[in-house]
């Protein structure tokens, strides 16, 4: 698989332990929002074989609430090193997968590992408490939190080591301190969480002070980049086909997002539409605006139901700062909400995010309703195996081997899909594949096996036309 992303080969720290540095706002982000106590069922596309199943919900789907800007405070700090280590389950063979009617992998790309931690923020000591989560190379930290049993005015913040991306968690409002929540992920190897006191609660609590604090048992821990090379590919490969070790095709022609900002502006505007999806705090798809309203597309094999959509974090503007540069922008980070229509013929998921305001201003990709021609040039931003937005399919002779191959290529249904050779990674999937022609999406990216292919953008035009 490509090692490229952003081109910095040597950072500083042991080798093993690069990590992407965010080149924040210093602006304060959000925190969470509470999902239905009893998610609806899912709306599912009338073509959805009968008999067919979503996959179960993950437990701790997190939502946010913007909240003000966190006072930074400098009580007693301690570092939280990686203990036992629980291993999320590989989600297929370490083998390239195939997708069949018996063995189905789930086709996201592995992009972190669960850390299991004991660790209690009390109120004693008349000051807030504060912990420290590093794990040096981390990609991303995100905490678990088993118990809240604050008092009411109360509150707790995550941020990064230097408070530029910062998220603020409210007391319960039925004091019960249930947990069982995951916090939004801050981006780097570290976070940071502290408690602070409402003003009218820091005297008179007695022996109630023993009882109260915040626990946190579990965190997720982005992989390195080191570690992520390492890491197995988990695209899908169509029905009856065994695919390459990769989907890489031949040399990567593939670049940094933003070494397109002058060379194609217009690949390179149209690319701040897509989002990395954080699913399951460990697993990776890619996903993208599709029209003006509240939509966002990705594939059914990523997730199928607004239960899921909960617990899926999206990252708008997770690109490099400069080509061949290390340093990213600081991401927008919002949860996703609601399940539309999902479809597993035709491999998509259409859902909405909370917080749509936030990510408006990132702009919003449209579906061509004309199939494209042979040998037409396109283009795919994505974020392969992790890494911030990639542009495979540059302009002219550059573009190589990004074009149409089949616009009639048999995916789950004989003719839904369009082939190419543009270069796709593990974490691609839900990807757009773009026209040059017409700058429109012809084929949401879903299968590697060089060819490469995508659900036609036509027939999803024709099924999705009028939720869009």
């Amino acid at each position: 698989m490509a090692i490229a992303a952003c081109a910095a080969l040597v950072l500083a720290g042991a080798a093993g332990t690069t990590a992407w540095h965010a080149a924040g706002s210093g602006k304060s982000v959000g925190s969470w929002h509470e999902a239905p106590a009893a998610a609806g069922q899912t709306p599912v596309s009338a073509e959805q074989r009968a008999g067919e199943r979503s996959q179960p919900a993950t437990p701790g789907g997190a939502s946010a609430v913007p909240g003000p800007s966190a006072t930074r405070l400098a009580p007693e700090k301690a570092t939280v090193q990686p203990s036992a280590v629980v291993t999320v389950p590989e989600a297929g063979s370490p083998e390239r997968p195939v997708e069949s009617g018996s063995a189905q992998a789930n086709g996201r790309q592995r992009v972190g590992e669960l850390v299991s931690v004991r660790k209690l923020l009390g109120y004693l000591g008349g000051k807030p408490r504060q912990e420290t989560f590093r794990y040096p190379g981390a990609s991303y930290v995100k905490l678990h939190f088993s118990r809240m049993a604050l008092m009411p005015g109360d509150y707790v913040t995550v941020s990064n080591a230097d408070g530029t991306e910062n998220y603020r968690y409210d007391a319960p409002a039925d004091r019960t301190g249930r947990g069982d929540r995951w916090a939004m992920s801050v981006t780097g190897d570290t976070a940071v969480l502290e408690v602070h006191r409402g003003a009218g609660n820091l005297l008179g609590l007695g022996d109630l002070a023993g009882s109260l604090g915040v626990d946190v048992d579990r965190v997720a821990r982005g992989f390195s980049r080191t570690e992520q090379d390492r890491q197995p590919e988990k695209q899908m490969t169509a029905p009856g086909r065994t695919g390459r070790e990769e989907s890489v095709c031949g040399a990567d022609t593939s670049a940094d997002a933003a070494c397109y900002r002058s060379s194609d502006p217009v690949a390179y505007t149209k690319s701040k539409a897509i989002a990395r999806l954080l699913i399951n705090g460990t697993e990776l798809c890619t996903g993208w605006r599709v029209g003006a309203q509240n939509r966002m597309l990705t594939n059914n094999h990523c997730f199928t139901t607004s239960a899921q959509a909960y617990g899926t974090e999206v990252w708008f503007n997770y690109q490099c700062a400069k080509c061949g540069g290390y340093d990213v922008y600081q991401p927008t980070k919002v949860w996703g909400s609601k399940v539309v229509a999902t479809d597993r013929t035709y491999d998509f998921t259409l859902f909405t995010v909370d917080k749509f305001d936030s990510v408006r201003k990132f702009g919003y990709l449209s579906l061509d309703t004309r199939r494209p021609a042979k040998n037409q040039q396109l283009y795919v931003p994505q974020h392969p195996a992790g890494e911030p937005t990639r542009i495979a399919g540059s302009l002219g002779e550059q573009a190589g081997n990004c074009a149409v191959a089949d616009s009639a290529y048999d995916g789950y249904a004989p003719g839904s899909d369009v082939a190419y050779y543009c270069d796709t990674e593990g974490g691609s999937s839900g990807s757009p594949v773009i026209s040059r022609a017409t700058n429109k999406v012809v084929a949401l990216h879903h299968f590697g096996g060089c060819p490469n292919s995508g659900v036609r953008g036509d027939l999803l035009a024709a099924k999705l036309g009028k939720l869009l």
